[in-house]
């Protein structure tokens, strides 16, 4: 693994997850974190890992790493704007072409060779490639603004997680069990992949592989920031579960006596995929450190992957899907009709619309929660990011 330069400066990383819609939570902290910046073009993060839509906020901000407030404005702009059929076909004739194309396929074996999902993505393909230039990223890194940028996609041929990174020509590949770390020049194809929610959004070929959304098998989602050079991690999360002491705190639901409907399973499958294993790796680094701390900082076993990694995680204070369920009203029409069977629209199945509903009430409610959580932890970000030190240019990494 490459690791910094011997200076004693830590090398902060930021991991955004995945969730579709739910990932307008991260551009209100990263807005939080603007504006306690103290150097507007600074960017405070060297080390940038997404997944999914966090993979979008990811290179967006590393597109625009050589003024970072700039790069959250635009950003911020765009999931406030936030309407549905930007990022699939929401009207009718698209949403009826769709499900017929998936019922002709799954069920009839039609078209095998075209790669269907219940949604159609391709107005998402149109707004990434007008909001992006990946040209910023390597302008960043050479500027030694972005040591690195890192999206996930899971490949569906080999069953790895595949972390595609851009970054210091010094940072070797990994390889591990099912995740391995493979430069390359970031493009389009890159977010689509790691976006591709399955059934929902269709696969997209890179070289001669099909790769979906990256959150799928991720058994480590912190271990790419790692593999950077990152020695502290913020995590941006979209997870309402409490983490540590607020675990003890019971969130107040509504009680259903119904059977649990399609959307409701649906909705637990796509945290499954989402959330537990972003939750897992945080709880298994804090254990690694607490080991870490009881090892003698003279001994030979500090060579061995054990040197504490200070983390750091951000996540809503509020059950987003019930967010969304207060907002499903926004869904456009041909959609809440598509999803009214399944149970989406009604508010036990909100989970899977909380990842659906690319609308601006919603996103900017999300926004705004993610803002206001940010800023109730001000002093320990000032602290975690040393916010009040200058900031010190990213030391060239040597290989280890």
């Amino acid at each position: 693994m490459a690791h910094p330069a011997s200076t004693n400066q830590p090398v902060t990383g930021l991991i955004l997850s995945g969730g579709g819609a739910r990932a307008a939570y991260q551009v209100g902290v990263l807005a939080a974190i603007a504006d306690l910046l103290p150097n507007a073009a600074h960017n405070p993060f060297p080390v940038i890992v997404g997944t999914s839509a966090g993979a979008i906020n990811a290179v967006g901000l590393a597109c625009g790493a050589l003024h970072f407030t700039e790069a959250v404005r635009r950003l911020t702009g765009v999931w406030q704007g936030f309407h549905t059929d930007q990022v699939y076909r929401s009207d009718w004739p698209g949403v009826l072409r769709q499900a017929s194309r998936f019922i002709g396929h799954s069920l009839l074996g039609l078209g095998g060779e075209v790669p269907v999902a219940l949604l159609d993505s391709s107005p998402l393909a149109k707004l990434l490639g007008r909001e992006l230039d990946f040209t910023g990223i390597a302008a960043a890194v050479r500027h030694r603004q972005l040591r690195a940028v890192a999206v996930t996609a899971f490949g569906y041929e080999t069953g790895q997680a595949v972390t595609f990174y851009q970054g210091r020509a010094t940072i070797d590949p990994w390889f591990r069990h099912r995740r391995v770390g493979v430069p390359t020049r970031l493009g389009l194809d890159h977010l689509l992949a790691s976006a591709s929610i399955p059934l929902i959004f269709p696969p997209v070929k890179i070289n001669r592989e099909y790769f979906g959304d990256g959150a799928m098998r991720q058994s480590a989602p912190i271990s790419p920031a790692l593999h950077l050079g990152a020695t502290r991690v913020l995590v941006v999360g979209v997870s309402d579960n409490p983490i540590g002491q607020q675990a003890q705190k019971p969130v107040q639901r509504p009680k259903h006596s119904r059977p649990p409907s399609l959307a409701q399973i649906s909705g637990h499958m796509l945290n499954s995929t989402f959330i537990d294993s972003l939750e897992s790796d945080i709880e298994l680094l804090e254990r690694l450190n607490q080991l870490g701390q009881l090892i003698p900082a003279d001994s030979p076993s500090r060579g061995l992957g054990l040197k504490p990694v200070d983390v750091l995680v951000i996540s809503p204070s509020q059950p987003l899907d019930l967010i969304a369920a207060r907002h499903r009203h926004e869904l456009p029409a041909a959609l809440r009709l598509f999803l009214r069977g399944p149970g989406a629209t009604r508010a036990s199945g909100a989970g899977v619309l909380s990842y659906l509903l690319f609308e601006p009430g919603y996103c900017n409610e999300l926004i705004e929660l993610g803002y206001q959580d940010a800023m109730a932890q001000k002093a320990r970000l000032i602290e975690f990011l040393s916010l009040d030190s200058p900031p010190v240019p990213v030391a060239i990494p040597v290989s280890a």
